[in-house]
Formats: structure tokens, sequence, C-alpha cells
């Protein structure tokens, strides 16, 4: 596994069903995210690889948890923005004309894109989008 944080899209009872399909098969999860999922395989001596499961265990309960909490912010932010962009109450961020114009005279003044981001600092993303209008 990558990160503990891909487990996040599952609910408390979906999160238990895993969990335990994960330990009828006798799996144990490595995730980067959680450096004593890596020692415990390494590990020698039951009491340690023991005392390290435990500990694993708590741990992406932990981290699990606060990933779903994120996931559900971060759903719950995004449907909060959806709903008042319907309404006409939420905009985004101002555009920034000054920066447009700026990036639109060095353009064409023969500058390459990657000078004009140097120059300006403006995210290359913002520069396409400014020259592509």
């Amino acid at each position: 596994m990558e990160l503990v944080d891909r487990l996040s899209s599952l609910n408390a009872e979906n999160w238990e069903a895993l969990k335990s399909q994960i330990d009828s098969k006798g799996l144990r999860v490595v995730a980067l995210d959680l450096p004593t999922s890596h020692v415990v395989l390494a590990a020698q001596g039951e009491l340690v690889q023991s005392m390290l499961a435990a500990i694993n265990g708590m741990m992406l309960e932990m981290l699990a948890a606060t990933a779903r909490k994120d996931y559900t912010d971060r759903r719950r932010q995004a449907e909060g923005i959806s709903k008042a962009k319907a309404g006409g109450a939420y905009k985004g961020r101002p555009v920034n004309e000054k920066l447009h114009e700026q990036i639109r005279a060095w353009y064409e003044a023969g500058k390459t894109k990657s000078e004009i981001h140097r120059l300006t600092g403006a995210a290359r993303t913002t520069i396409n989008k400014v020259l592509a209008a």
C-alpha cells in the first residue's frame, strides 16, 4: 500500500469489513506513512513482533480515522462551494488583471513562457491560460 490516506474514502463500516478480511487472510498492512509497519517485517522474536503488530494496529486505526475525517471534510467543503456557486455567492479568486497584462506584454516582447515564469513568478498554468485567451 502506498499511503494510509488511500483508505480515507472508506466509511467506518467498510473499513471494519476490510480489516476483517485482512486479518482473516493473515495479511499485514505496510504503508509508506506508517514506518513501524516496515519494522515488524524484520523484527526478531515473537514478543517483539506481537508488540509491533499491536502498535501498528493502533497507528493504522488513528491514521485511517484521521484520513477519513479529512476526506469527509473536503467533500463537505466541495459540496458547499458547488452550492454557493450555483447560488451565485461564490465566484472564486478574482483575476489578477495586472499580472495578466504583464504576462501578455512579456510574451509580445518575445519572452518565452519559461522566462515569463521566472520574471513574474506566475504559475505555468496561469501563463498558458492567459496566453490561450
